[in-house]
């Protein structure tokens, strides 16, 4: 039996992290994966997704907006299971180096199916059949969340799929259901149709992206129906059937049932804690009415020693959320110096065409709440870098407390605005004011000048609008 410091299960973006935080505070760390290193967001989520989405950005600008370029083509060719391989290499590349970490930082890795057998005892299966017992002072749960998918509605892999297949599958559908327009469900929307798909969107809230500022949805639909997505908000899905020749999906609204038929569905509602299966109930670890695992802010169960992060606590299923959930946990682990997070102010990216990024309240959430705000905007379409790069649809808006100047949250939609969010974040961490954005020189021409227009625009004196 080996003896560790600290086992986590799961090696996603919150465990490996995790790991290696550990690892550098001196603790003899083991790390346990039933299927790959760099868990889904670096296998079969986050990176290889965004390699298609470059390719997509690409395929778009030829296939669309050729003669705003000045090219011309007469037998385009667009090879979309070239965009797949290339997703596949950028993945390889960096789940290599996840081991390569591991290695540097002397932790033990396991692959195996772990369950939890007491508070200080993991049990390993192996494929093999082989089984392995570590022994730990603290074990921390990492293990994610998977799809949700309604009990009737059955994922063949083919032509009812998840994004599991969507992300692997080299032919491209000639059309398709997205069922859920939360970012898988538009960013897959962007990459399917810039190849030339047919796509719909069914979402049952009145708005895409309903997490997002209203005014982010609203440019959102808009822009996506400029580029021939169908977008069919306040409509329910009834049922997903497979047919002769594809899907056909029911879907109900206020104007009554239709019919949509495509070649492919892609289930995109939401994802659920993965807390079945790795022996919870034999620690009584409680979980929350979502069937996520309870922490407080130092990543603690209710149980001593037995940490959880990541999309298995659903505090904040992002990828980013998970990494530094993982470094404060090994701090608390550790007793080394560490902060909490405000999950509130955590930023957001979807990565569809226009971006999305934001993080704070919304306008509505603010009002809510009693705050006397006031709104800086700044449109892109007067952003010199924007027009430049031909890419200047959406606009920067932050949200502030009138009585102090303090950022309350920002929304933006536009080119590269995934990029723009660590400026308006660690202004908010650090309480600065919308002033000391305003008064920040900002190099020109680039894109974050709409970031200090927009302050700016919120002190009342507006410069290039």
């Amino acid at each position: 039996m080996s003896k560790y410091n600290v086992a986590i299960i799961g090696a996603g973006p919150a465990g490996y992290v995790s790991a290696i935080r550990a690892a550098q505070l001196g603790l003899k760390t083991a790390i346990i994966d039933k299927q790959w290193l760099g868990g889904v967001c670096l296998n079969v989520g986050c990176i290889p997704s965004k390699a298609l989405l470059r390719n997509a950005e690409i395929a778009h600008i030829l296939r669309k907006r050729g003669k705003d370029f000045g090219f011309s083509f007469e037998n385009l060719k667009l090879d979309y299971s070239q965009a797949v391989k290339r997703s596949r290499q950028a993945s390889d590349r960096l789940t290599r180096g996840v081991g390569f970490l591991m290695k540097k930082n002397n932790i033990d890795v396991f692959m195996g199916t772990a369950e939890i057998a007491s508070k200080n005892t993991i049990q390993i299966s192996k494929q093999s059949g082989e089984l392995t017992t570590l022994e730990t002072d603290n074990i921390v749960i990492a293990t994610g969340a998977s799809t949700i998918i309604p009990k009737t509605w059955h994922v063949d892999g083919e032509y009812i799929i998840t994004y599991l297949e969507a992300i692997l599958q080299e032919k491209l559908p000639k059309s398709v259901v997205i069922i859920g327009s939360g970012a898988i469900g538009v960013e897959f929307a962007t990459v399917w149709n810039s190849y030339g798909s047919e796509v719909t969107i069914v979402e049952m809230l009145p708005h895409i992206v309903p997490l997002e500022d209203e005014e982010i949805s609203i440019e959102l639909e808009k822009s996506f129906k400029r580029r021939k997505i169908n977008v069919l908000t306040a409509h329910k899905v009834e049922k997903v059937i497979r047919t002769e020749n594809g899907v056909e999906v029911s879907v109900s609204s206020a104007e009554g049932v239709k019919q949509l038929k495509a070649e492919q569905a892609l289930i995109a509602i939401g994802f659920k804690p993965n807390t079945a299966g790795i022996g919870l109930e034999n620690l009584g670890v409680k979980l929350t009415n979502r069937g996520a695992i309870q922490i407080n802010d130092r990543m603690e169960t209710n149980i001593p020693n037995i940490f959880a992060i990541g999309d298995v606590t659903a505090k904040l299923m992002l990828a980013h959320v998970g990494s530094a959930q993982g470094i404060i946990c090994a701090e608390n682990i550790a007793g080394a110096d560490t902060v909490t997070l405000d999950y509130t102010m955590i930023p957001r990216a979807t990565y569809c065409a226009p971006q999305i990024a934001s993080f704070g309240l919304t306008e509505k959430a603010a009002l809510e709440q009693g705050f006397e705000i006031q709104i800086g905007r700044f449109p892109f379409l007067a952003n010199g870098k924007a027009l430049g790069l031909g890419d200047y649809s959406g606009w920067v808006k932050i949200i502030i407390n009138k009585k102090y100047g303090e950022i309350l949250g920002a929304h933006l939609i536009g080119p590269e605005v995934t990029e723009l969010l660590p400026e308006l974040t660690i202004a908010q961490m650090t309480e600065l004011t919308i002033s000391e954005i305003a008064r920040n020189v900002h190099a020109h021409p680039t894109l974050s000048e709409a970031i200090m227009e927009a302050a700016h625009a919120a002190e009342g004196h507006p410069i290039n609008i």
